[in-house]
């Protein structure tokens, strides 16, 4: 009978049971929480634990950088200097708001080791940060270098995302959760951390707007308390993860580590285009102008938006006199120009033509960009009114078909020129013309490996005529060498030389032909002696030195 029993139909055994739990519960909350049956004596919580096996104290104290901070206005604007062009007063602004909030943190925590009692009694008013300009002027970027600079977790978001706290939709005390992530869950440190919340003007409020606005004034409301200081839970209480995490710990029998975070200390910055602030601004001023004799106001320029631009603006604008009060700092970006356009790509460390060099290298094809092709490239930009971000809107449009076409040839040099930009279908023809394809793309990528790496470490360039090409290629079937592996093996003294010949020359880029594969020394030492004569070319353009086959070098 018992038999029959342990025989019925229908019953699957627990490891049936265990896949069946795992398959519901990663259908339900993803990949981060699953299922598995224990033995006895093991811990039932174990899957949960982190996964480097820390405990993650969250008693431990912030990093002790924070609280040695000692950086000046000057050298925060020089550092965004070098990747954000122009925008010099919201450099400044945000320089002198993120000093003031570090050095008011650094002192509270001296006073607090020596006089606990007087650090509560101090009063601070913090120094948040609303950022007002149109898109693409660097207004993310400025605030993650500051964040990277300074060395504290930094978390972006966009404001149309959340809503009031019990409705559909993201909380905004994830944002400070976020922090603790990104502080790879260390609470004191996440709590001196950046919060940026960009389109913040999408959450004014409409005047005409009918029942609760939860997702305008309501995480308007909700953000009060945030910006100001008030303790966020560790944990989601909606989160299944983080309720098994603590249900580990009290398992422990260490019990709970802190599981609120104080905002007291994390630097709010948010920002938006608001389009249609600037009206508003005009209409006021223009108001008080009205009356005989009053003398014409002209419409604001963004200087005198800086200057204008007040708390009522605000306040009409559609936010509630609580919310912009706690963001006093106050910064307006400029638009960029076509000049600016050009300086980004030609002078920022971030500049655009960088990635669409790395792109075209990827493929084994070098690009060399000129300022014939930049300046146009800009104007275009311009007109697209979507700042920086029109840059790449142009490039892409401009260099869709070369990237599309070129790779795999034995085109592996384009030059970028304004000729390019104002034919570019002619200037495409043309490459191909001269092209052929070849047969490894593997061997390709290798050689650009290869250059890359010569040139960082040496400060020279080697370009590779396609007939070296070949040859590489077909020496490394030969000897059963990757062409990367022969490549340092055949090249590995030619720094000395280059370097010698570039002092003798001034040249810095220098062509690799077959003769080179078969003997390197002696093709190296010919080099040598020739960039003893007066006959030798300074220019650094392998087409001043050998004709139409240098049209595609590697």
């Amino acid at each position: 009978m018992a038999d029959k029993e342990d025989d019925k139909p229908g019953m699957p055994d627990p490891e049936e049971i265990s896949r069946r739990l795992s398959d519901f519960l990663k259908t339900s909350f993803g990949d981060n929480v699953s299922f598995k049956t224990v033995t006895d004596g093991e811990n039932p919580f174990s899957q949960f634990t982190e996964p480097s096996g820390e405990d993650h104290d969250l008693k431990t104290d912030p990093s002790e950088g924070i609280h040695e901070f000692n950086l000046l206005p000057r050298e925060i604007k020089a550092h965004l200097d070098r990747f954000v062009i122009k925008q010099d007063e919201a450099k400044k602004a945000l320089s002198i708001a993120v000093c003031d909030h570090y050095n008011h943190a650094k002192y509270l925590r001296r006073l607090h080791e020596s006089d606990p009692e007087k650090a509560d009694e101090i009063e601070f008013a913090k120094q948040n940060v609303i950022v007002v300009g149109p898109t693409g002027v660097g207004k993310t970027y400025l605030v993650k270098h500051i964040a990277d600079l300074i060395g504290v977790p930094f978390v972006k978001a966009d404001a149309t995302k959340f809503s009031e706290t019990g409705y559909v939709g993201a909380d905004v005390d994830d944002l400070v959760r976020e922090l603790v992530r990104k502080a790879d869950g260390d609470v004191g440190l996440a709590e001196y951390g950046i919060i940026y919340i960009d389109e913040i003007d999408k959450i004014a409020s409409q005047g005409n707007s009918f029942g609760r606005d939860v997702s305008g004034r309501g995480v308007q409301t909700t953000l009060l308390k945030l910006m100001e200081e008030t303790e966020v839970n560790v944990r989601n209480p909606q989160d299944i993860q983080s309720q098994m995490q603590a249900m580990f710990e009290m398992n422990k029998g260490s019990g709970p580590g802190k599981d609120t975070i104080n905002t007291r200390h994390i630097l709010f910055i948010v920002s938006g285009a608001f389009s249609g602030l600037e009206k508003i601004v005009e209409k006021r001023l223009r108001q008080g102008a009205i009356g005989f004799g009053a003398e014409k106001v002209e419409a604001p320029e963004e200087a005198v938006l800086q200057d204008e631009l007040g708390t009522q603006d605000f306040i009409e604008f559609g936010f509630e006199a609580e919310f912009i009060g706690r963001l006093p700092v106050r910064v307006v970006c400029e638009h960029l120009e076509a000049n600016d356009l050009f300086n980004i790509m030609k002078n920022s460390e971030g500049s655009l033509i960088r990635q669409y060099e790395r792109e075209f290298e990827a493929f084994g094809i070098q690009a060399n960009f000129e300022d014939s092709a930049l300046h146009p490239i800009a104007e275009a930009a311009a007109e697209e009114k979507t700042g920086a971000r029109g840059l790449l809107t142009v490039c892409e449009r401009l260099l869709r078909n070369f990237k599309f076409e070129l790779p795999g040839t034995a085109v592996t040099q384009i030059k970028i020129d304004g000729d390019l930009v104002t034919s570019p279908d002619e200037t495409l023809a043309r490459y191909m013309s001269e092209a052929s394809f070849i047969g490894d793309s593997r061997v390709i990528g290798e050689i650009s490996a290869f250059r890359r790496k010569f040139e960082e470490e040496h400060g020279v360039g080697v370009v590779f005529e396609t007939e070296a090409v070949a040859r590489l290629s077909e020496l490394g079937e030969q000897r059963n060498q990757s062409v990367l592996q022969l490549c340092e093996e055949l090249f590995r003294d030619y720094q000395f030389g280059l370097k010698l010949i570039q002092q003798n020359t001034g040249r810095n880029t220098f062509s690799i032909d077959a003769s080179a594969i078969d003997s390197p020394e002696k093709y190296l030492s010919n080099l040598v002696v020739a960039s003893y004569s007066k006959d030798e070319p300074d220019s650094d353009s392998p087409e001043d030195s050998g004709g139409e086959e240098q049209q595609a070098l590697l």
